[in-house]
């Protein structure tokens, strides 16, 4: 099978950590161990969230007093695809011994009327208590809104389009690379009035990218990875109950909240009613057992999944290279 895994933000930094390289390191290094029990048996391709790491270097950048405006967010999405980056591919070469690992700096076309760049909802930095966040949103320009029970910045997160460099993944697949990409979403970038790619002051959901990024690979199966076994009906109620198995359409008719697993649920469903494929989300640590249908929630055309075998039968070869899924 061809998957493409997105990791949530926890497998680098958990709420509370402080925001070390060192701690990083250390939850890359677990991430990888874990999906290289998915790359022995299937093509891999990896995205990543970049949340807490641009909101870093976004800070840095605004305090540093030798610069006359700070870093923009296409350029600090690229200096956190870099970093990271680096910590998985040497991660995954060390947990894959043999194996090619490629780590790409990728760029995501956006449209530049995206009514997002109006009404920003991604969610980057740290968290904050309500005092201080409306202290910093004062102080700095920033738009400050509610995670959870506490308060982080938000900027304009526009729709991805497509991967530019998606070409160039299908080959480093076909080598038979596991490939590392498009993390925080890919570098946001428009095409501007001469037809050229621009960066843009935005940052990309990350699980919508992989959804974009998983159709157009032609990939088998989506795994959207975080912190929690499973989509829950009634989150955060005495009367919780995970749900394993679901269509799209009994997800979205769920109404989950914008800010945590809407867009979670929203990249799952529309990979599966695009392609036929399957989608899942669930913990890390259960990525395998996700696969063979043990946990998580499965989304699925028809809802049912019992496993690999379930799986919509590839596509032919054709006799002409040119033809072939590459």
């Amino acid at each position: 099978m061809r998957i493409v895994v997105a990791l949530g933000g926890n497998a680098l930094l958990r709420r509370g950590d402080v925001p070390d390289a060192r701690t990083q390191i250390e939850h890359v290094r677990h991430a990888a161990e874990q999906l290289a029990r998915l790359a022995e048996e299937h093509e891999l391709i990896v995205t990543h969230g970049n949340g807490p790491q641009v909101g870093v270097l976004a800070l840095e950048s605004a305090q540093d007093e030798r610069l006359t405006e700070p870093y923009p967010f296409d350029t600090l999405g690229a200096e956190t695809q870099g970093m990271i980056g680096y910590w998985l591919l040497q991660a995954l070469q060390n947990a894959l011994p043999g194996r090619h690992v490629a780590s790409m700096i990728n760029q995501t076309l956006v449209l530049a009327g995206d009514p997002a760049f109006e009404n920003p909802t991604k969610f980057i930095g740290e968290v904050y208590d309500e005092e201080t966040a409306k202290k910093l949103a004062e102080e700095r320009g920033w738009t400050v809104k509610p995670d959870g029970p506490y308060y982080r910045r938000v900027v304009g997160s526009p729709k991805p389009q497509r991967i530019i460099e998606t070409r160039l993944l299908r080959v480093l697949l076909n080598a038979g690379a596991v490939v590392v990409c498009a993390g925080g979403g890919g570098i946001p970038v428009i095409r501007n009035t001469r037809g050229k790619l621009e960066g843009v002051e935005a940052v990309i959901d990350k699980d919508l990218t992989a959804s974009v990024l998983a159709e157009s690979l032609d990939a088998d199966a989506l795994l959207i990875l975080t912190d929690v076994a499973a989509v829950q009906d009634g989150f955060g109620t005495p009367e919780a109950k995970e749900i394993l198995r679901a269509t799209p359409a009994d997800l979205r008719g769920m109404g989950l909240p914008a800010g945590s697993m809407g867009p979670k649920v929203e990249a799952a469903c529309r990979f599966v009613e695009l392609t036929g494929g399957i989608s899942a989300i669930g913990r890390l640590e259960d990525a395998d057992r996700i696969i063979s249908g043990e946990c998580g929630t499965i989304i699925t055309a028809g809802g049912n999944y019992g496993g690999p075998e379930d799986i919509r039968p590839p596509m032919p070869e054709a006799p002409d290279s040119r033809l072939r899924r590459v």
